[in-house]
């Protein structure tokens, strides 16, 4: 019998890290664009609640942060708790990201790191967002200082925002000539430009000004809080597996990406990776205390599972949440 050619091999779809910024940009572009129309069936108003005028439910008032003008009577008088009304954002929104991409952001073990999940938050969040007479701006947090980016409108500025981050500076691609700011500085920034209401979305690890005592507030808990006042604050916390547990792999060197510290580790000791686990677990439940405190939605994305699911997910949850005190609202009007 004569011998068969082989069946030659299949070429790996390269990881996002291994193409160009053009191509990384166009693979994110598809990607976003083909999930959203999948799973949101071109439904893709709204991130979150927001000014506008499309009703959207009720929520309790907030002495010295809502509007007398928007209280909700009927639902105010039902439960005689005090309520304003929610609306849709339906034109205009001004959205202002913050993009964390400090050095804490550079790690990975699934096919993105952080900083790269964090761009594909960004891309997802910007096609979401965008319509007629809406414009998003941005702050970048990298380890050689804080970057603006106007805000505008357009597909052509998404992708040139994008475009931006992927080839943001990394942590010793240049000497950093002087102290990079924290996001502490950064959310004091976005609320000095941000003048208009609108929507404001953080996306960190949140490990920056995180104490060691959870019992005391993080650096970044304060000024969240004065964006949550006057803003809708999305806080979309990025993480990855290796930071929720240690895998059995024997003797490691573990890197703090911000001081440059290093310690070894013997991986192989079961009681110290379960002390890893729960400090993991404890450290990012103290980050979910702080948000929460702030008055931020949050939202939680690894990089070792679809970000596009997960968001689709928490839209259609806010929506959801947004829409449960509609019909009972019509009900106490009529």
């Amino acid at each position: 019998m004569g011998r068969r050619n082989p069946t030659p091999p299949v070429a790996a779809d390269p990881m996002l890290a291994d193409l160009t910024p053009g191509q990384r940009l166009r693979r994110l572009e598809l990607t976003v664009t083909r999930r959203l129309d999948g799973l949101l069936h071109g439904e893709r108003h709204g991130l979150l609640p927001g000014p506008g005028s499309e009703p959207a439910g009720s929520r309790e008032y907030r002495p010295g942060e809502d509007e007398v003008r928007r209280m909700d009577w009927s639902v105010t008088a039902r439960t005689a708790v005090p309520h304003v009304r929610e609306v849709d954002a339906d034109r205009e929104l001004t959205t202002w990201l913050l993009v964390d991409a400090s050095p804490s952001m550079e790690y990975g073990t699934a096919e993105l790191d952080k900083r790269e999940l964090a761009v594909a938050a960004v891309a997802t969040i910007g096609f979401l967002t965008a319509g007629p007479g809406n414009r998003l701006g941005a702050q970048v947090l990298t380890p050689h200082g804080l970057h603006r980016v106007p805000a505008r409108g357009g597909r052509t500025h998404l992708l040139g925002l994008l475009r931006a981050l992927l080839a943001a500076p990394r942590a010793g691609d240049q000497p950093d000539p002087a102290p990079a700011a924290g996001l502490a500085d950064a959310l004091a920034e976005v609320r000095r430009v941000a003048h208009r209401r609108g929507l404001v979305v953080v996306v960190s690890d949140f490990l920056d000004g995180l104490p060691d005592d959870a019992r005391l507030p993080a650096r970044w808990e304060r000024p969240l809080r004065r964006l949550t006042v006057r803003h809708q604050v999305l806080a979309v916390e990025v993480t990855d597996p290796r930071e929720w547990e240690l895998p059995d792999v024997g003797l490691i060197t573990l890197v703090d990406p911000e001081t440059g510290e290093h310690r070894e580790v013997w991986t192989g000791d079961r009681h110290l990776r379960e002390r890893y686990a729960a400090a993991a677990a404890a450290q990012r439940e103290q980050v979910r205390d702080a948000l929460r405190r702030a008055g931020a939605t949050h939202l939680a994305l690894r990089t070792d599972r679809d970000w596009t699911v997960d968001i689709v997910r928490h839209v259609h949850a806010q929506r959801r949440l947004a829409s449960a005190a509609a019909p009972a609202r019509r009900g106490g009007a009529a």
